[in-house]
């Protein structure tokens, strides 16, 4: 029923840079600079781009009749396969474009999930992305049914077939996103009896969140010693991998390496990973991953930032991590304005010492100090609660032992009957 990945290793590809006069240039261009690694990402090999800004978009083509012209010599010259184009395209745009120039004519979203199609490996992210494509699909064919079904010219017997047929077709997808959908429940509930488990015992946990590409995969795996598979790619990863982590002076955490974060991040998308986006949603502490090295730093940090508004997870402790210091220049960091914020090389290790205190001292944020008096019948308990937290100091009292220490929400529910008033 779904789409595998339509860009094939080394497919010659030609790249369109959209936008209205009353967008920047430079933003447009930079926007086009990332869809040629998307393209890349996908296996293709651009041979060619070009850049059109309209007063409006054309509802019949979405760039202008003269473009499309100058994009089929191309094309020609070229022995381009695809056209890529960094906008979203309904279904007639898509097939009067794919008409006209004689090739087949992707959008942005399409191409997104074509990589995701391409990375999926395991059985939860290729139903996510299956689903993602059938969400984004079933607009595109009522789009372009209608638009064929219009090009008859109407009349006594030109539209029942076409309807009959349509219908058929989103019945059939309708069934399979069902379905689909049932299955990706599952994958959430047995995600949630995990994170109630680590909250059962109190176990603090961190999701890395950021850009595509900023380094997460390589810092779970200098974090916690882990063998994840990192590639200096865009959504290298796809399922998140959750890892434990030993903080200084601090309980045992754990870490989630998730799906990286794109502009214009397809709505079908978030959609299908709302299974992967939770994980970040029920973490304690966010590590918002930033590659420090980029050109376009600033943009990508406003990107996430929109996101977890968006997500509305600005409710969290949220700590900035620059990486790849190793391979920027030192007066970038002056530049950066977040807090708190820590420097740190996924590659080198450098900086990996002050991030381990930054999240010990975020777990200790989320505790209160507290003092708890055990009567001398009950003192057998101090070695429970050793066991849930680190008491810091013990004191005798007349009548039994005092002890310091510090204690969680869920701690302090349990012990409340302990607390010294």
């Amino acid at each position: 029923m779904t789409k595998t990945s339509q860009i094939r290793n080394n497919d010659r590809s030609i790249v369109v840079g959209v936008g209205l006069k009353t967008e920047a240039l430079s933003e447009i261009k930079e926007n086009l600079l990332e869809l040629e690694e998307l393209v890349t990402a996908a296996g293709g090999e651009v041979v060619g781009s070009v850049i059109q800004t309209l007063p409006q978009w054309n509802p019949a083509t979405l760039i202008g009749t003269g473009k499309v012209e100058e994009i089929k010599e191309m094309v020609r010259d070229s022995e381009a396969k695809f056209v890529i184009i960094d906008h979203q395209l309904s279904g007639v745009q898509a097939r009067n474009l794919g008409t006209a120039i004689g090739v087949p004519v992707l959008d942005r979203n399409q191409l997104i999930l074509d990589i995701f199609a391409l990375r999926a490996q395991t059985f939860e992210g290729k139903l996510q992305v299956e689903l993602a494509q059938l969400l984004d699909q079933m607009p595109r064919m009522v789009d372009a049914w209608m638009g064929s079904l219009s090009r008859q010219g109407g009349g006594i017997g030109t539209r029942g077939p076409g309807e009959s047929a349509l219908e058929n077709d989103r019945r059939r997808v309708r069934e399979r996103v069902s379905l689909i959908k049932k299955k990706l429940d599952g994958v959430r509930k047995n995600r949630a009896q995990h994170r109630s488990s680590r909250r059962r015992h109190e176990i603090p946990s961190f999701a890395l969140i950021g850009y595509t590409n900023s380094g997460k995969s390589s810092l779970l795996n200098r974090l916690t010693g882990s063998q994840v598979m990192a590639k200096n790619q865009v959504f290298a990863t796809l399922d998140p991998t959750t890892r434990k982590i030993f903080l200084p002076d601090g309980p045992a955490a754990v870490v989630t390496d998730t799906v990286g974060f794109i502009r214009k991040l397809p709505t079908q998308l978030i959609e299908a990973f709302k299974a992967t986006l939770e994980e970040s949603a029920e973490a304690d502490v966010l590590l918002h991953v930033i590659d420090l090295s980029s050109p376009n730093m600033a943009r990508q940090v406003e990107v996430v930032d929109q996101l977890i508004e968006e997500f509305k997870w600005t409710n969290k402790k949220i700590i900035h991590v620059f990486n790849k210091m190793d391979a920027a220049s030192p007066e970038k960091q002056f530049k950066v304005k977040q807090f708190p914020r820590v420097f740190v090389s996924a590659l080198t290790g450098q900086g990996l010492d002050q991030l381990k205190t930054l999240m010990a001292d975020a777990v200790n944020e989320l505790q209160t100090d507290v003092q708890l008096y055990f009567p001398r019948n009950e003192e057998y308990k101090i070695f429970d609660l050793d066991r849930e937290t680190r008491i810091h100091r013990k004191e005798a009292a007349t009548e039994g032992t005092i002890c310091y220490t510090q204690l969680t929400p869920a701690l302090l529910s349990r012990w409340k009957e302990y607390l010294v008033k």
